[in-house]
């Protein structure tokens, strides 16, 4: 009876615990984040947005430029649990309003800002080894370990592909063919043009606590060994009102010679069932070299063809289950033999 109400409560925990597959859909929006879980095997998801953004910058004589910026993001969970392939793409069109010289002049642009295709692979999931469940004793099963500080870790590795010849917003700068007054007259300035291929890493972490809230932490060097290296970091903290609704808050650092600026997003998700999740955002950044102002609506759709995962708590009981009913029939072999043996005492 006592193994009985132990495997109950194991099965009980697995259900709590955060796992590489989840029931329900694991989406990075909303947010530019990425968490450090994979989608799960055989698990194919999509994410995708449309924002209307605005951009004006002081250096450029207050130029702006006015469009929208679609987002995809789609993801694949494969051979392994904590495996992911992953593709992020962007595509910037609008219109660049030129006031260099002072009389303005309109110019359509359009062109990718993102072909992301990478690798991201859990280094670190610290609800792999679950805590054991000691029925007797609530302090036991409550106590304060250090390694429940531990995040969740993984690593992304991948490389943006600029697929244009000449690309429009070379190393995501939209005002890369306008020039700064001082150097207005030297007509001959080639514009930058980005390598084909440049190599991307990130580190990131994932934290649960207080059962309804998550912190994530990026930490990315981008355009490896290019001419405009970055680094650039982002933290979101996301919190979920009820079984459906969710809010988070985050800050977006980036630092390279072409651009250095700190950015704040604020939106919110609905979960639509299992398998979809609507966003939206809001956002804008602290300078004006160039100011961005952002307003983003999005979608993730999931694909779940998973279907042999099992967590560690699932095999558990599978084995306490397999262990009592072993020490059952032991137990009734024993009882068998006892009663053959009383029967030949009294005889």
């Amino acid at each position: 009876m006592i193994r009985s109400i132990f495997s109950i409560i194991i099965l009980a925990t697995c259900f709590l615990a955060k796992g590489q597959y989840t029931d329900q859909i694991n989406s990075n929006r909303p947010g530019r984040s990425i968490g450090a879980f994979a989608v799960g095997k055989n698990v194919v998801q999509a994410e995708a947005g449309f924002a209307i953004k605005r951009y004006s910058h002081s250096g450029y004589n207050n130029s702006t430029f006015n469009g929208g910026i679609s987002f995809l993001s789609l993801r694949w969970g494969f051979l392994k649990e904590t495996l992911e392939l992953t593709y992020q793409g962007q595509f910037l069109s609008g219109n660049l309003t030129s006031k260099i010289p002072t009389e303005q002049i309109i110019i359509p642009k359009s062109g990718f800002l993102q072909n992301f295709i990478g690798l991201k692979y859990l280094l670190y999931d610290p609800f792999k080894r679950e805590r054991k469940v000691n029925p007797y004793s609530w302090k036991s099963n409550n106590n304060f370990k250090l390694r429940d500080l531990l995040p969740a870790a993984s690593l992304i590795i991948g490389s943006n592909i600029s697929f244009e010849k000449n690309n429009p917003f070379p190393f995501n700068n939209i005002f890369g063919n306008i020039y700064r007054p001082v150097f207005f007259q030297n007509l001959n300035i080639t514009q930058d043009k980005e390598p084909f291929a440049h190599l991307r890493a990130t580190l990131a972490t994932q934290s649960h606590f207080l059962d309804t809230w998550v912190f994530v932490t990026n930490f990315t060097y981008n355009r490896y060994l290019s001419k405009y290296p970055e680094k650039s970091y982002i933290l979101t903290l996301t919190h979920a009102l009820d079984e459906l609704w969710s809010v988070y808050l985050e800050h977006h650092g980036i630092k390279s010679d072409l651009y250095n600026d700190g950015l704040f997003r604020l939106g919110a998700a609905y979960l639509f069932g299992n398998n979809i999740q609507f966003e939206g955002t809001i956002g804008s950044s602290l300078k004006d070299t160039p100011n961005q102002l952002l307003l983003n609506l999005g979608i993730s759709y999931r694909l779940d063809f998973h279907k042999d995962y099992q967590s560690s708590a699932e095999l558990e009981f599978k084995k306490l289950k397999k262990e009592e009913k072993q020490l059952n029939k032991t137990l009734k072999k024993s009882s068998k033999v006892e009663r053959k043996r009383n029967r030949k005492a009294k005889s």
